[in-house]
């Protein structure tokens, strides 16, 4: 029997994550696992992966054949490394959301605002017509009368 490390896809049809399991080779990519040894999620920012490392260790030295997929991802924890006797790569990095500092900027827009206004309304009062005038001083005479 041959037996795969390979990728078991979960989750929704834009929302995809990974276990990455022990199965034979002539099972479905979702079909029936002998272990689970570790997740992948690529689509968290950075993607997630956690993978045991004595169980893919063992199963690599029994002859389990990783995927092209887990191949890579076993490259980037470093398991692949130790199985073969290489030299560890650099660990992972994890990237820190970038917070930007505006607060100068919102300084700047307060100042500017600050220094235009006078305290009168911005747009100016709309003048009555002529006509409208006219008819108000015709109220007012015949009120007077």
């Amino acid at each position: 029997m041959a037996v795969k490390i390979k990728l078991k896809r979960l989750g929704k049809i834009r929302a995809p994550h990974y276990r990455i399991v022990i199965a034979d080779s002539r099972t479905k990519r979702d079909g029936r696992a002998i272990e689970e040894i570790g997740i992948y999620q690529p689509t968290y920012n950075p993607s997630k992966i956690e993978v045991d490392s004595d169980r893919a260790q063992y199963w690599l030295s029994v002859g389990a054949q990783p995927t092209e997929p887990v191949l890579a991802i076993l490259k980037l924890t470093g398991d692949w490394q130790k199985f073969k006797g290489l030299p560890a790569p650099a660990p992972l990095l994890v990237a820190e959301p970038k917070v930007e500092d505006f607060s100068h900027l919102f300084a700047k827009a307060v100042a500017g605002f600050e220094d235009a206004t006078t305290g009168v309304a911005i747009t100016p009062k709309a003048k009555k017509s002529d006509k409208a005038e006219a008819d108000a001083d015709a109220d007012a005479a015949s009120t007077e009368a």
